[in-house]
């Protein structure tokens, strides 16, 4: 079946409290969906937000992110005074996220609505579902409070190493926050398990990211420390990042420790069953980001300043996806088989049977023949304008070379009338993959102000973009619905 869908954060959403929530915009853009025709509602990690604001750096691979839950919720249900939220100054521009009015902000609110809480059976069976994992995360962000933010490679040595009577003596002194960031997540899973209801009551499936790696500072390497590669002080020996290119002469140095696959291998890979059980419980399909490092992946001394002098070391390949696919036979996904990609890694996704990606802004290098001009796509794979990682098509256009937009055009029968982005947009759509998949921003025919991310930078812009009021309207979901129909990937039903 021909399917299409958009990528657009939650975050991205409109709305008065500083950033996009699982709030009645969320609901308004799943109808936009809807009237569009569209199958797949793509968003990026859930989880929450930590280094640089970046979804992909979590301080769990399980938890959902507080910035998320919707305050006039909370305000129905009698946990916030109407006025409360609305007393706040959350930025000053709207098409922009401003984090740091959130961490400033949203906390206290929050911590106010669980003053006003009161446990119920509900509440006792989230905490008994989620057992797995909610304890050691919640005691995890309770210790970052109490040491002021700090990673927990410098907390006190007997809550680094988690000697027992010291992570007793602290479940006791921060029972209450404890209690706060259960809480938190509780009403994060109740809004976010109602919105994905009501997409899928209207056939819309979520696509979600499942970043490769996690954070040093999270509450998964604290608690796992055994399963990745750490010195006897718990630093690691090694950390994540990818080699250097045309693009990057020093690489990226992503600084993520790396697994002990062997470790991992050890234990049936129940560290990432459980990950990606939690995932199953977020999304319909997952997107494995940086599938190729399951094939092998570059590993940076820890200490150095790039990523030079990195080396290439075999992933678990198929082992590992073997045992994701017995234990969740059920969850579809896709491999983001995007980057440094090998003859090894072609043949890691098509043995996992997991379509591949396929991005149109990567097609029209007139230097060299690509692998993703649509003519060579397989019918099993994912045709994306372009990620959260690149330009819009708009800002490709502004920036790309004469002989590319000339060859883009050329192949595509690109013309003003038309429109170069919609033009692109056709091409994707009429494209033999089974899925195809376009930004928001490419959909408005925005610009450089409205990319996602600028991958290796901390720049102030990454993942800020939101759209503006009304631009889900209906006169654009007709447009794109016509287009979907035409080229057959119109939702069922």
């Amino acid at each position: 079946m021909r399917e299409s869908g958009i990528l657009m954060h939650i975050t991205s959403l409109p709305g008065p409290y500083g950033v996009g929530t699982m709030g009645k915009n969320a609901y308004h853009f799943v109808d936009f969906l809807d009237k569009a025709g569209q199958s797949c509602w793509q968003i990026l990690p859930l989880t929450p937000t930590g280094y640089g604001d970046s979804p992909y750096q979590s301080f769990s691979a399980c938890a959902g992110n507080p910035y998320l839950i919707d305050l006039d919720t909370l305000v129905e249900e009698g946990l916030l005074e109407e006025w409360e939220p609305k007393s706040v100054s959350w930025g000053e521009e709207p098409k922009r996220v401003s984090f740091g009015k959130l961490y400033e902000e949203r906390g206290k609110l929050l911590h106010l609505a669980f003053s006003r809480f009161t446990p119920d059976a509900a509440y006792e069976a989230f905490l008994k579902d989620n057992a797995q994992w909610l304890p050691d995360y919640a005691l995890f962000m309770a210790l970052k409070e109490q040491n002021g933010g700090a990673p927990w490679l410098q907390w006190a040595e007997p809550l680094r190493l988690r000697e027992e009577n010291a992570l007793n003596q602290a479940r006791a002194v921060c029972a209450d926050e404890i209690g706060y960031q259960c809480f938190v997540q509780y009403q994060f899973f109740r809004q976010w398990k109602a919105l994905r209801l009501y997409a899928n009551s209207k056939g819309i499936r979520i696509i979600g990211d499942v970043p490769i790696y996690v954070p040093l500072d999270s509450a998964d390497v604290w608690v796992n420390y055994k399963l990745f590669q750490l010195d006897e002080t718990r630093h690691p020996v090694v950390v994540a990042g990818c080699p250097p290119d045309g693009f990057t002469a020093d690489g990226q140095l992503w600084g993520n420790p790396i697994y002990d696959w062997q470790a991992m291998a050890d234990t049936g890979y129940s560290w990432w069953i459980k990950r990606l059980s939690a995932a199953a419980g977020m999304y319909d399909v997952v997107r494995f980001d940086h599938f190729r490092g399951f094939e092998s992946y570059w590993a940076v001394p820890a200490g150095d300043k790039t990523a030079r002098n990195g080396r290439w070391v075999k992933g678990p390949g198929m082992d590992f996806i073997r045992a994701v696919q017995k234990a969740l036979p059920e969850l579809d996904f896709i491999a983001e088989d995007l980057g440094f990609v090998t003859d090894e890694v072609r043949k890691l996704q098509l043995d996992s049977g997991y379509p591949g990606m396929k991005v149109l802004e990567f097609a029209f290098d007139s230097r060299e023949e690509s692998d993703y001009l649509p003519h060579l796509y397989p019918v099993d794979s994912v045709c994306y304008t372009g990620t959260h990682d690149n330009v819009t098509l708009k800002q490709w256009f502004d920036e790309a070379s004469r002989k590319d937009k000339a060859y883009a055009k050329a192949y595509l029968g690109l013309n003003r009338s038309e429109g170069y982005t919609w033009g692109v947009i056709r091409g994707g759509m009429s494209s033999v993959s089974r899925l195809f998949i376009a930004q928001m921003q490419d959909y408005l025919e925005l610009g450089g102000e409205a990319r996602m991310n600028f991958p290796g930078t901390l720049s102030a812009a990454n993942w800020t973009w939101r759209a503006e009021e009304g631009f889900d309207s209906d006169r654009l979901a007709q447009k794109i619905r016509r287009m979907t129909d035409l080229y057959g990937r119109l939702k069922k039903g």
